[in-house]
């Protein structure tokens, strides 16, 4: 049988893919060697907010006397929170069987391998069988990065996230290479738990490409509850369970040790098993995609964290909705708002943001006014975040007043940046944000109140 499509990878980009184009009527294959769902669903992004919802859950209650409640004996069991992830995940999963389960669409489970390529058609070979297909979509994803530290490979005390996210203990204590988006997390869920953190990070700061003045609101907090924030700090080398580090400030080396070391510094695309394809374009290890994730190669597309452009698991699912409209020939032809995507990373508090910051405008020589307010200037912030200031930044076209960009700290900001974020994505002005009218009393209205 020929396929009108074949898929690499069933992460959120390959099953959206898959699903949009088979229910189109299109024959569809689908390979994955894992587990369906890819990186965020089964190691990733639903694991990991499983286990700091439990998390945060044990932190409430342990400081549940701001709000007037007394809780006495609280504790956690970080075997039932395991537990409950896992039930999560395998639920989710089966929803997403479930969803690819039509008869034009084959999932095959196993490792694929590009055999060979012409303009017409691409042969993919799976547990000794070929299969045929018009085009090929590869959504291989990432892989953890290793940094070359000496002492960093073969050590068992060394994790990578999705170590972590297997163990069934808690360390005794973590030290965490990296402060980006997983570090922190992780260092959040760990902390909350009782289990002391250090953070080491070669950069002046955490979470870098954030606006800084969140960061900044994080970065008190998180010093004063007492997790070790390291940063310009450069880690020279790991010996067992201790970590050698050099201040490029000071010049001062330390060595700190703990039980266990998570290793966070990025990730990097996953090209495993496209080496028929020699001829695919790619830059710094990533594949090259137009503004409708096709290659080089006629009849070649990628989609997700293997494109290297922003490796979030929303962002990869609309640029499979993206390519596959593209192959349908669907009019209009959509296109990808990139300066529009929003993230979130779940800290307590948590950071939400949408478009460019503040320091981002100036470096694009972009005149910007920036306006903003403390959290607490929303009435349900202050009812529900005893003790918390937050903080909600507008980064504004000087000119045309339009919205650049929206950045916010403070529970629950993932829950509205969305609107900030359709904001951005129509270029919106000022005064025809101010039109929009939010529910009171929510947290959302901060972003009217900043108008």
């Amino acid at each position: 049988m020929k396929y009108f499509l074949a898929i690499i990878g069933g992460g959120p980009a390959g099953y959206t893919a898959a699903e949009k184009a088979s229910k189109a009527g299109k024959d569809v294959v689908l390979f994955e060697q894992n587990a369906v769902g890819g990186t965020c669903l089964n190691v990733g992004c639903i694991p990991t907010k499983s286990l700091l919802y439990g998390a945060k859950q044990y932190y409430n209650a342990t400081h549940a006397q701001k709000y007037g409640v007394t809780a006495e004996n609280v504790a956690f069991d970080f075997a039932a929170m395991q537990k409950r992830k896992t039930i999560v995940v395998r639920k989710l999963v089966a929803g997403i069987k479930q969803r690819l389960n039509n008869e034009h669409c084959t999932l095959v489970s196993g490792a694929a391998a590009v055999v060979s390529r012409t303009d017409e058609l691409v042969t993919v070979s799976c547990n000794g069988e070929t299969y045929e297909a018009e085009n090929l979509l590869i959504c291989t994803g990432s892989t953890n990065f290793v940094p070359p530290i000496p002492g960093i490979k073969e050590n068992e005390y060394v994790w990578d996230s999705t170590d972590a996210l297997a163990a069934t203990e808690l360390p005794k204590s973590i030290i965490i290479v990296g402060g980006g988006v997983i570090g922190m997390e992780f260092a959040t869920l760990y902390h909350e738990l009782g289990v002391p953190v250090t953070v080491i990070e070669a950069m002046p700061t955490i979470l870098p490409n954030l606006d800084q003045d969140i960061v900044n609101v994080l970065l008190e907090k998180y010093k004063k509850a007492g997790i070790n924030i390291l940063t310009s700090t450069k880690v020279e080398s790991i010996e067992g369970g201790k970590v050698n580090v050099k201040s490029q400030i000071s010049n001062d080396q330390l060595q700190i040790s703990a039980e266990r070391i998570l290793v966070s510094v990025g990730r990097r695309a996953n090209l495993q098993g496209l080496e028929a394809l020699n001829d695919l374009e790619l830059n710094r290890g990533a594949i090259i995609v137009d503004e409708f994730m096709k290659t080089n190669l006629p009849n070649v597309y990628a989609c997700g964290d293997v494109t290297g452009k922003i490796m979030l698991a929303h962002v990869a699912a609309r640029q499979a909705e993206v390519m596959v409209g593209r192959l349908l020939k669907q009019i209009p032809l959509q296109r990808i708002a990139y300066n529009a995507i929003p993230s979130v990373v779940y800290t307590n508090p948590e950071i939400a943001s949408v478009g460019i910051t503040e320091q981002q405008a100036a470096e694009l020589n972009i005149e910007a006014e920036v306006r903003q307010l403390p959290m607490t200037f929303s009435g349900r912030f202050m009812a529900e975040n005893e003790g918390e200031t937050g903080l909600c930044k507008l980064v504004l076209d000087t000119k045309k007043q339009t919205i650049l960009g929206v950045h916010c700290i403070g529970n629950p900001c993932s829950e509205f940046i969305a609107a900030a974020s359709f904001a951005v994505r129509m270029g919106y002005t000022t005064a025809e944000f101010e039109q929009v009218v939010f529910p009171h009393p929510t947290v959302s209205e901060i972003l009217h109140e900043i108008i």
